[in-house]
């Protein structure tokens, strides 16, 4: 008996009750770990229909699970929780733990009290402002602020440096009081690190008023060098608001959720917001989970949140996890207070939401190469084609005509999913003369496959897949083609909606494979059916302009290629040539040619004329 089917039989005897299961391997390693509202529901599920290419390669490496049983749901999430963090198994979405978030510290009881950054609060009695989203911008708005306040920011300690030195470049800079000085009195620095305070706790209204008071005073009092200093800090206070350098997503009243996932990587963007103000941005990049989208915004709400520590009142999300009453109370119950998450449908709310979207998706797109792109979008194919392996070379094929005249193909080569251009080949249809899409593409894939059972070194490599400009019918037809050849190879059409965009593959039989919903594999599918189309439209435009040419000139006794560019050249167009007298032919071509010339376009003047139109020669990427 196979495994799945062992672990399919030891599921459906799990209870109907909530609980924890982790997924092991054939080593006992655990490699994925969930919840479930009901554990013979939930586990079963893997053990039988059709699923993702990455759920599929997780259940392929599962060789037992095991399972705990919990008194609830709630009771399950946090065990789910704690079991991921313990474990980090290789499955589950796993947020960067690299990746800290800084607080400020200061010490108040100290005489001189010190601003630092650090990763976490300890219960040390200091107090701890935070977390901001990235170390560098904390660093950034921890110096602005101590300069803003003339606070000092150089290595000495005081007291006890105090007198010991000469005040520093600082000091002549302006952007310290010179507390190293014994006249400086240390109330001065108790009041700079009361203002920095308040300003980290968002009370920048507070500080503002009372720099004005001072500088007020301080100008009556004819003290005009601090009033000038009062009046540098109240503007590089209120930069700063402006810039909200100062401001942390931890006093954030409301966050928007973004989420978007990748073929290859995922990203989950949180915005912060006071009263509709944007005040920080913050994303997780991680590689695309097995979990739908209300699953892992389940497990990255939890996971984020968690390690960051704070939670504002409001989350609003892009999707509705089915466990969100769990989550609040998760959420309500580490935070102290009510926190509720939100799905705005419309309104202001929904358009953040949706800026929130865009950020996850730009960021995805700027931390995914082109080659993992291609690379997943190739495995899409081929688990939804049922191809053997990722098609390495794709070959499309189109037909273009203009009612029954050049009829033409196009044969367009993918290789790794970028155009093989050297191995491009257009064909000139040779077995019709009326229209006839299907018959004409059924030619073309013949000649195909009889160059390669020849030997031609142009099409000495036969591709994954097939894929051809139409539907079902167009498919069958180049099928039966290779049929008729003895060669087997995988044939869809490729069939547009009412916007003439590619919404599906379609075999031979007409069963669709959909692909809008894969934007990467949509994109991929459509720029080769316009390549395609594009290559056989070129191609076709280049035969009716040469037969244009060649009903005029081509048909002429003793006209010729040098012969027929002389003359375009000398009198610029047909039109030219035609109005032109026998003397002025006779001065670019032969006495005899030019009589030619002349006597085709004026039969009653002498010879007749015939207009056909000269077979074209299949050279130079023409088979």
């Amino acid at each position: 008996m196979r495994v799945t089917d062992v672990l399919r039989e030891k599921s459906l005897g799990l209870p109907t009750l909530p609980g924890v299961y982790i997924m092991l391997d054939g080593g006992g390693g655990v490699i994925y770990v969930g919840k479930a509202k009901i554990l013979k529901n939930r586990v079963s599920s893997y053990f039988h229909g059709a699923h993702d290419a990455k759920t599929s390669a997780m259940v392929s490496k599962i060789a037992d699970f095991d399972v705990i049983i919990a008194d609830s749901e709630f009771e399950a999430l946090v065990l789910e929780n704690s079991l991921i963090k313990h474990h980090s198994p290789k499955y589950n979405i796993l947020l960067r733990d690299d990746k800290g978030y800084p607080f400020i510290r200061v010490d108040t009881r100290d005489e001189y009290p010190t601003f630092s950054v650090t990763s976490k609060p300890a219960r040390d009695g200091a107090r701890y402002f935070g977390p901001f989203g990235y170390r560098h911008r904390t660093f950034e708005a921890l110096s602005a602020m101590q300069k803003a306040l003339l606070l000092p920011t150089c290595s000495r300690k005081f007291p006890r440096d105090v007198g010991r030195e000469r005040p520093c470049l600082n000091h002549h800079m302006g952007v310290c009081r010179a507390y190293c000085l014994p006249e400086t009195p240390r109330a001065l620095h108790a009041e700079a690190v009361e203002s920095a305070i308040a300003l980290l706790d968002g009370k920048t209204a507070g500080v503002k008023a009372r720099l004005e008071a001072d500088m007020s005073k301080a100008a009556a009092d004819l003290r005009f060098e601090l009033a000038a200093e009062l009046r540098d800090s109240l503007r590089a206070i209120q930069q700063l608001e402006s810039k909200q350098l100062v401001v942390s997503g931890a006093r954030a009243d409301s966050d928007c959720v973004g989420y978007h996932a990748g073929p290859v990587k995922s990203c989950l963007a949180v915005l912060h917001y006071i009263g509709g103000t944007l005040l920080d941005r913050d994303v997780e990049l991680f590689d695309t989970p097995i979990e739908p989208p209300d699953e892992a915004i389940s497990g990255l709400l939890r996971q984020y949140y968690t390690k960051r520590g704070v939670i504002p009142p409001d989350v609003y999300l892009p999707v509705w996890p089915q466990d969100a009453e769990l989550i609040e109370q998760l959420f309500t119950e580490s935070s102290g207070r009510r926190v509720r998450l939100r799905r705005p449908r419309r309104g202001e709310k929904r358009r953040l939401v949706e800026t929130a979207n865009v950020n996850a998706r730009e960021e995805v797109l700027r931390a995914t190469t082109h080659e993992e792109r291609t690379l997943k979008t190739l495995e899409w194919l081929q688990k939804s084609l049922g191809l053997a392996s990722p098609p390495e070379r794709i070959e499309a094929f189109d037909i273009s005509n203009t009612g029954s005249s050049d009829i033409v193909a196009s044969m367009t080569v993918f290789r790794r999913g970028k155009p093989l251009k050297r191995d491009y080949k257009r064909f000139k249809i040779k077995t019709l003369d009326t229209q006839d899409d299907y018959h004409s593409m059924e030619e073309v894939v013949s000649r195909r496959a009889e160059r390669f059972k020849a030997g031609d070194a142009g099409f000495s490599e036969l591709p994954g897949v097939m894929l051809i400009d139409g539907g079902a019918s167009h498919a069958r037809a180049a099928r039966g083609a290779l049929e008729s050849a003895g060669i087997a190879l995988p044939v869809f059409g490729m069939v547009k909606d009412d916007r003439h965009r590619t919404r599906a593959l379609v075999t031979p039989e007409g069963g669709e494979i959909g692909i809008s919903s894969d934007p990467a594999v949509f994109a991929f599918i459509g720029s080769i059916q316009e390549e395609t189309h594009r290559f056989a439209i070129d191609y076709h435009r280049k035969l009716r302009s040469k037969g244009v040419t060649r009903s005029a000139l081509d048909a002429i006794p003793g006209v010729g290629d040098v012969r027929r560019k002389a003359l375009l050249r000398a009198f610029g167009s047909i039109k030219a040539i035609r109005s032109a007298p026998l003397d002025a032919l006779r001065g670019v071509v032969p006495i005899n040619v030019a009589e030619s010339v002349y006597g085709y376009f004026h039969p009653g003047e002498g010879e007749d004329g015939d207009g056909g139109v000269a077979a074209a020669d299949e050279s130079g990427g023409i088979a």
